[in-house]
């Protein structure tokens, strides 16, 4: 008999290299763009992400393509989601929570586009540093913001 379903459940597409990218391309809200860019990223698959997070194929599928969600993963979806993504949990909790509705800034700083990934996960992965790495970030970002100065001199 076919691979043909005939009752309600849903149909995942099967496991493959680079899997599901294409259907996300056109990710809809926060957490969809967040699995995407760490889809392509690191050229994973649904089941790559499921595996490392200990999460079954199917909740990076649906968290992955649901366009609308009506409130955030559990707490421990998140946890092993952010573990499968590689990124901070911080970062999963805040595109969760945005893609129901909830927002943690009004307002981007000027000269920032609103849902800046790499701007959101910096913001989201600070509180993950120990107080000698913040100084060391701190350093670094006051560095380049010296060397961005219009009015300084290259040195």
């Amino acid at each position: 008999m076919a691979a043909q379903s005939t009752n309600n459940e849903p149909e995942f597409p099967a496991e493959g290299p680079g899997d599901s990218v294409k259907e996300i391309e056109h990710a809809a809200n926060p957490l969809q763009r967040l699995i995407q860019q760490r889809l392509k990223e690191g050229k994973l698959s649904y089941g790559d992400v499921a595996r490392r997070g200990g999460l079954p194929r199917s909740t990076v599928y649906t968290l992955a393509t649901t366009r609308n969600l009506v409130r955030p993963p559990r707490p421990a979806t998140i946890d092993a989601l952010a573990r499968g993504l590689d990124v901070p949990v911080s970062a999963v909790r805040a595109a969760a929570a945005e893609s129901t509705g909830l927002h943690y800034y009004d307002e981007a700083p000027s000269g920032q586009q609103p849902g800046d990934q790499e701007r959101d996960l910096l913001i989201a992965s600070i509180d993950e540093l120990s107080p000698e790495d913040r100084r060391h970030v701190a350093a670094l970002v006051e560095s380049l913001r010296k060397k961005a100065s219009p009015g300084q001199a290259d040195g």
